[in-house]
């Protein structure tokens, strides 16, 4: 690829968080436009009963590290340029990949409530990244956190008023107004 390679056509991937794909991920999907999910079961839905079950089940058969080679080997074999769209251990599985030297191929990355980006404040992205904070996390300082990234290149953090988890319909966080804001929000920087 030279200096002059052009992207076909723009592509939206969304990176789940430990439920993996759910029907209400797949309607977001559909309103966002987005091309296609990356969730932690290979497709498979798990119907979990709670968040703790899928956490559970994300840490004793996946884990960070495999989802983030997961994902880092997706982005890798695209073609054209995308915006990445992260949720939870998604989010956190974009900002680990985000230092990868993909940066043709991921336009942006939209990460919410990635509650493990505080294990790698040293990550310098190579592509621009928007970090939603929750209000608050109960294992440490939002507030804290957001101070320390807040001062790397390609990096725009917020932090809003609604809980870890306010955008997925299964969370016992889901705000709809949150959602619906954020979805707007979505959409007008995806298209």
């Amino acid at each position: 690829m030279g200096e002059n390679w052009q992207p076909r056509f723009m592509s939206i991937i969304i990176v789940s968080d430990v439920f993996g794909i759910t029907p209400a991920l797949l309607t977001l999907k559909d309103k966002l436009g987005a091309n296609t999910i990356i969730d932690p079961y290979e497709g498979k839905s798990m119907d979990f009963i709670n968040e703790a079950e899928a956490y559970s089940c994300f840490i004793t058969t996946v884990g960070l590290d495999r989802y983030v080679s997961k994902v880092v080997g997706r982005v890798e074999s695209l073609d054209s340029q995308t915006t990445l769209i992260g949720f939870s251990v998604g989010a956190s599985a974009i900002w680990r990949l985000s230092t990868n030297k993909v940066n043709h191929i991921i336009k942006q990355a939209f990460c919410f409530y990635g509650s493990q980006i505080r294990n790698y404040t040293n990550i310098e992205p190579c592509c621009k990244i928007n970090l939603v904070f929750p209000k608050n996390e109960s294992h440490f300082d939002v507030s804290k956190l957001k101070e320390v990234l807040t001062t790397k290149h390609n990096v725009i953090t917020t932090q809003v008023e609604y809980l870890h988890g306010f955008m997925n319909y299964y969370s016992s966080n889901f705000n709809q107004v949150g959602y619906e804001q954020h979805v707007a929000l979505l959409c007008s920087n995806t298209s």
